[in-house]
């Protein structure tokens, strides 16, 4: 019996998603668990695996957008064809044909790809796609601008190519059936396929075993550098590339958004990090970093303004009950916001704690899409990139963001003497719909008190 394949909700205030790639061919077989899709969302990129098995049909094109709960493919039996219009069987026709008409035909293989010399004009994520397969670009022909190859190009091929799954030979000459999207996921996050127990039919390896593999624990194999930009290339506003520029666009377009830069001390904070290196170096309390304390410190300081722990909504200004503090994580190809619920009831160890614990699934693409929901007020830091100053935006849904930057020394003049400090510029953006100048200001020197008198801090 025909099974629907939906376009599944992520989080609560998903509406629609992109289907990023599809990462098996039209007409293979799939098991239950596989990953289908790559869903790029508003909040998230993630895979989405089948709840059934089955051979796929898509009935949507990647790079296609679509509300969350629509119908996306069909997962069939032997010979089964998909329901048309009405629930009705589709007219039979030579294995599956549908979905040979909702994607595109696959690319001739002419060998006349665009080059220019020796390099094969290409995308960075065609190069890519077509590492992780083993596709020779120069075999393609590209439908991109001048005849570049981009990624729908190898994924259109590799739909038009069946499939099979490859044995692994494992100690003692057992073999395992391994799927390429498997080889390719282990390839990508440096794992020995040879060391993993397959929890699928038969000891088969699946992406949820490779899962289960902390990255710390994984023994490392050969990876090359990822391919990096090149000049000409046209690099496409999809996934998780294209939701930051949307979103952001939308921020900016929507509010009036200003941004107060304001010098803090940092000497106590520095003196008190140094002190906890040497107390809890016998413990199992994670030492705080400089942005863990800007953190705590923004967290308390929400309680005493609630203004600035908010949001503009059609009938008003809603005052947050809850103060859960979103932080900015750059990873690969854009940056994900993980959300520390109820911040202000944590202590400074039990928020470096789930910072870095966030921070850590974040880079390695662990994190699920529950814990980027829900942020009611943002923390952003460039200080490691050198940079003093910026004007961050701010996320829909708050009304303020607070960027840290670097911590940098500064002078103190006591009568004619100068003295050095340790000082950071504290970058507020808010919108001034709901904040004036002056509250705003008011948060960031409660901000600043903190800072100066730590201790407060700790507990």
């Amino acid at each position: 019996m025909a099974v629907e394949v939906l376009l599944p909700k992520i989080g609560l205030t998903m509406q629609e998603g992109t289907i990023d790639e599809w990462l098996v061919p039209a007409g293979a077989a799939v098991a239950e668990g596989d990953a289908l899709l790559r869903l790029a969302t508003d909040k998230v990129d993630v895979d989405v695996e089948a709840e059934a098995g089955g051979l796929f049909h898509p009935v949507v094109p990647a790079g296609t957008t679509v509300p969350a709960g629509a119908l996306i493919g069909w997962l069939l039996a032997e010979g089964e064809q998909p329901p048309g219009p009405g629930g009705t069987p589709m007219p039979a026709g030579p294995g599956t044909q549908g979905a040979a008409e909702a994607v595109p035909a696959a690319p001739s293989v002419n060998g006349t790809a665009a080059r220019h010399g020796s390099r094969v004009l290409s995308s960075p994520n065609a190069r890519r796609v077509a590492a992780a397969a083993g596709v020779d670009l120069g075999a393609l022909r590209g439908t991109g601008p001048g005849g570049r190859i981009v990624s729908e190009d190898v994924e259109d091929f590799l739909a038009a190519v069946p499939v099979q799954e490859t044995p692994l030979t494992l100690p003692g000459d057992e073999a395992v059936a391994v799927s390429p999207l498997v080889r390719r996921l282990a390839k990508e996050r440096g794992l020995d396929l040879a060391g993993i127990r397959g929890t699928g039919p038969g000891g088969r390896i699946r992406r949820a075993d490779l899962d289960t593999v902390p990255p710390a624990a994984a023994p490392a194999v050969g990876r090359g550098p990822a391919a990096a930009p090149q000049p000409g290339d046209v690099l496409p506003l999809t996934g998780m590339r294209g939701t930051i520029a949307r979103r952001m666009h939308e921020s900016l377009q929507e509010m009036a958004q200003l941004t107060h830069g304001y010098e803090v001390r940092m000497d106590a904070v520095v003196d008190l990090r140094e002190r906890l290196k040497q107390d809890w170096a016998d413990s199992d309390l994670p030492v705080p970093s400089l942005n863990d304390f800007l953190l705590r410190a923004a967290a308390l300081a929400l309680k005493e303004h609630p203004l600035l722990n908010a949001g503009v909504h059609e009938d008003g200004i809603h005052l947050y009950e809850g103060i859960h503090l979103g932080f900015a994580v750059a990873v690969p190809g854009g940056l994900l916001v993980p959300v520390i619920e109820d911040a202000a009831k944590l202590t400074l160890a039990e928020t470096a704690r789930r910072s870095r614990e966030l921070a850590d699934a974040c880079r390695a693409g662990r994190v699920s899409p529950a814990r980027l929901e829900g942020a009611t007020f943002t923390v952003t830091s460039l200080g490691g990139y050198g940079v003093d100053f910026f004007t961050p935006v701010i996320n829909p849904g708050n009304v303020a963001i607070l960027g840290v930057g670097r911590l940098r020394d500064g002078v103190e003049w006591n009568d004619d003497q100068p003295r050095r400090t340790r000082v950071l510029t504290l970058s507020l953006t808010f919108d001034h719909r709901a904040v004036d100048g002056a509250p705003a200001a008011e948060f960031l020197r409660t901000v600043e008190g903190l800072l100066r008198k730590p201790l407060r801090l700790l507990v």
